[in-house]
């Protein structure tokens, strides 16, 4: 495997486990921006609607060189949840994936440490089902734009298979977007003609 490409799920997996009575329910997606990240979460919010806990990590990009990652405890004890499920996610080496822990409480209280044993736990359940294959290098890079400019990038994106990963709305706003190296010539023109400034390359 080039030192570039990295390992990514090919397949969405679940798995469950029971604590003390409350009920892990693991699930592992692949995902390539911060849009499918929220697409997933409410998605498990609306098929497990009547779950307190909605946990989550994710990683963006290479395992070895993130380009991005967050976790949210929801409504969990601070760091019991969703820090200790991005812990496991960034000892792993699939990049591109959201792990959601949704948990049903079973009336038995499990304490700070318990928490993240069962999420770390419930994590890391999931890696044993998850089929891989190599994802090609992407060019990652940063462009500084008007948001104006937000529509027309997602549009020339969308026509070459770019991926738009992020943006900071700053003044002005930093697009974070990745394409295949051998689009990058006519990526550089389109930033051009769009009044919009190259901030840097990532890799």
């Amino acid at each position: 495997m080039s030192h570039l490409n990295y390992l990514v799920a090919t397949n969405a997996v679940r798995a469950q486990t029971e604590i003390k009575k409350s009920r892990f329910i693991a699930d592992a997606v692949f995902v390539e921006s911060k849009d499918d990240v929220k697409q997933e979460i409410n998605k498990r919010r609306a098929e497990f609607s009547d779950a307190r806990h909605h946990c989550w990590a994710y990683q963006l990009g290479s395992p070895r060189a993130p380009l991005t990652a967050a976790f949210s405890d929801d409504g969990e004890p601070s760091g019991t949840a969703g820090k200790p499920i991005l812990n496991v996610i960034q000892h792993k080496d699939l990049g591109d994936i959201l792990i959601i822990v949704t948990r049903y409480f079973g009336g038995i209280r499990l304490g700070a440490s318990g928490l993240v044993r069962a999420y770390s736990s419930a994590a890391n359940s999931v890696y044993d089902h998850v089929q891989t294959v190599e994802r090609k290098s992407w060019l990652t890079l940063e462009v500084s734009g008007s948001y104006a400019f937000e529509q027309a990038l997602r549009h020339y994106l969308s026509t070459i298979g770019g991926k738009f990963i992020d943006v900071r709305y700053i003044e002005p706003p930093i697009y974070s977007v990745q394409i295949e190296p051998h689009f990058k010539e006519g990526f550089y023109e389109f930033v051009s003609r769009s009044s919009a400034k190259l901030i840097q390359i990532i890799n």
